[in-house]
């Protein structure tokens, strides 16, 4: 073998071993340029991804943010002072109160009493459109009470901003026995305001407690 076949021998065994230790120290490669890689080439959004939270819940942010910006449905006032909507309404209140107390076990409490008070309500007394929209409120309200539930009490306000719109619309769909103020706080939602129900005129708000209890207005 002549010298020139020797030394490109040589330079050849020690690129390959050069690429395998380096492998070695670094077997991953670059992953700041493999998860830039992924996010371009899976077709997934990963800022839109799930995150979980201390709490071991999932929260996916961008639908709370979707769900906390919808309107209330355009519902014509149903002005019957009906009672069925009362154990409903009670267990709202109770997650309301919890909230005012910034009081994460009693709020759950509220969430638990308000689960049990939609399976109880008698939907066979419903039909037709009252019965579709009342399915579309229960559906939507039921998953809002459930994340209250489970979750941190800074995202149990979270939830309660969507869950107020759906049980004014129940209201507003079945009526009720009971007299409500509907309270409106303008610094909630990202400063883009939210409304809450109350029993009672005085403003309590649900959404800062006491760092900020007397800021919201009554709206009616």
């Amino acid at each position: 073998m002549n010298k020139k076949a020797i030394y490109v021998l040589v330079i050849t065994v020690l690129t390959l071993t050069a690429c395998k230790d380096g492998k070695k120290d670094n077997p991953s490669t670059d992953h700041s340029k493999m998860e830039m890689n992924k996010d371009h080439n899976d077709g997934h959004d990963h800022s839109k991804m799930e995150m979980k939270n201390a709490d071991g819940y999932n929260h996916d942010h961008s639908k709370m943010a979707r769900e906390m910006t919808h309107n209330e449905k355009n519902i014509e006032q149903n002005k019957t002072k009906n009672p069925a909507t009362t154990p409903i309404i009670n267990a709202y209140l109770q997650i309301k109160n919890g909230l005012v107390a910034t009081d994460k076990s009693a709020t759950a409490k509220g969430a638990a009493a308000l689960l049990k008070a939609f399976k109880e309500f008698d939907m066979t007394k419903l039909s037709g459109d009252t019965h579709k929209e009342y399915m579309e409120i229960l559906e939507n309200a039921t998953e809002q009470a459930e994340h209250i539930e489970k979750s941190p009490i800074d995202h149990q306000r979270e939830y309660f901003e969507v869950l107020s719109t759906d049980i004014t619309d129940m209201i507003a769909l079945l009526g009720t026995e009971k007299t409500l103020y509907q309270d409106h706080c303008p610094m909630a939602n990202g400063g883009k305001g939210a409304d809450w129900l109350s029993e009672i005129k005085e403003i309590k708000n649900p959404y800062f407690g006491s760092k900020m209890m007397k800021c919201g207005s009554v709206k009616k």
